[in-house]
């Protein structure tokens, strides 16, 4: 009987809670097969099982379990069943019992019960009520004996909705996650311990849009990844990193940290909630490099297939809002980094060009920055750095050859 034990996954971590069991117990599983999933503080991992044989579980889902206790037993002596599982074989039996039932006979609906004297007439206590409302009887659907009104008709009845309330009330309860317990709370640590600020601006995209129209099938075509705007916002940043340290830098203790790498945290939505992947050292990828390992990453966070490793150690934040139609909004910092930039949606809005106006592609840029470590200067001079970047990334990303900067 071998013992299955939590793995750790990764260093500081010391407990993980069971999310899903992926078989039953008893069933038959085959060695590397995925048996369940499971949470820590910073990621979902799967837990493949060490050996093939009949499990029994020793946790239930949603059980907090230490690194190194044991959550199932697998007896490998145990014979792999012939044909697949039990329950597999015994359904041919149960569909060829169907197949010799008699049609179910149809039964008729009970008839509504007819109308008496009761029918809208309100209790004593519901008539009180009602007067007390100014409530008409004759607006209250009644459902006491014989359609009569009861009090909590008269009590659960709105005036505004026409109706009462009595319809669809329910509601649910779901232990958070651990992932997502964690989560919540490092969003109010920062809001408790970092003196936050943003400060905004907004970016012409006529420049890229030009660039991927122009480019984007060839790009496609060439790499197998396509030219999102990413790449260029990424490359903004880590000028603008290099341009202000500051921005690129954190607090420990009394001292300040400052990176000559930039490593970018890339905010992506995946099934158990937003994940934070690290591009590593994107101050050296190619327009290339950034889509293709953006793309990488985007995939394991949505197939829950993502590291801790490759959630940790960035320097700064890109997040993306306007995928779901943000327009503006206040990012806040991914801890321990002292900055994040928030992307928006992108809308044809009138602007001055040249004395006139024109209808041009519009995005509003938010940076969020720990005035603890980052003054104003930094953070306005950042967030005009990659303005600048965007709006003429031909010149300023590019050196002036697309075709060269995008390998084509």
């Amino acid at each position: 009987m071998l013992e299955m034990k939590v793995p750790s996954p990764g260093e500081s971590i010391t407990e993980v809670e069971i999310a899903t069991w992926l078989v039953k117990d008893g069933d038959y599983v085959e060695k590397d097969q995925a048996i369940a999933e499971v949470d820590s503080d910073k990621a979902t991992l799967e837990l493949p099982a060490e050996e093939s044989g009949i499990i029994t579980l020793k946790a239930e889902e949603g059980d907090v379990v230490e690194v190194g206790q044991v959550v199932c037993l697998i007896d490998t002596s145990a014979a792999k069943p012939e044909g697949g599982s039990a329950s597999a074989a015994e359904a041919p039996k149960a569909e060829v019992k169907e197949e010799v039932k008699a049609a179910p006979v149809a039964t008729p609906a009970p008839a509504a019960p007819a109308a008496t004297y009761a029918t809208g007439t309100p209790s004593p206590a519901a008539k009180k009520v009602l007067d007390e409302k100014g409530i008409d009887a004759s607006q209250v659907k009644g459902s006491g004996r014989d359609g009569r009104i009861t009090q909590d008709d008269a009590a659960r009845f709105t005036p505004a909705m026409g109706t009462s309330t009595q319809g669809t009330r329910a509601q649910s309860e779901k232990k958070l996650s651990s992932l997502r317990r964690k989560i919540a709370q490092r969003l109010v640590s920062v809001k408790n311990e970092t003196a936050m600020l943003t400060t905004f601006n907004e970016v012409d995209m006529s420049a890229i849009f030009a660039l991927r129209n122009q480019y984007k099938d060839e790009f496609k075509a060439k790499h197998g990844v396509g030219l999102g705007f990413m790449s260029f916002f990424t490359k903004a940043v880590t000028r603008a990193l290099e341009l202000y340290p500051d921005v690129n830098s954190m607090i420990d203790g009394d001292y300040q940290v400052k990176f000559d790498f930039a490593d970018v945290s890339v905010a992506v939505s995946g099934p158990k909630g937003l994940m934070v992947p690290v591009v590593r050292n994107a101050e050296n990828l190619t327009f290339r490099g950034v889509e293709q390992s953006i793309k990488d990453l985007a995939i394991k966070v949505r197939d829950g297939k993502i590291s801790v490793d490759e959630m940790t150690g960035g320097t700064f934040t890109i997040t993306n809002g306007g995928v779901f139609g943000s327009m503006m909004s206040t990012p806040i910092i991914n801890p321990p980094q002292s900055g994040i930039l928030g992307m928006h949606n992108i809308v044809e809005r009138p602007v001055v060009k040249n004395g006139q106006i024109v209808i041009a592609p519009m995005m509003y840029v938010a940076l969020s920055y720990d005035h603890r470590i980052i003054d104003g200067r930094e953070s306005v001079g950042f967030l005009v750095a990659v303005k600048e970047a965007v709006e003429d990334p031909l010149n300023v990303l590019m050196g002036g050859d697309a075709k060269r900067a995008l390998e084509l």
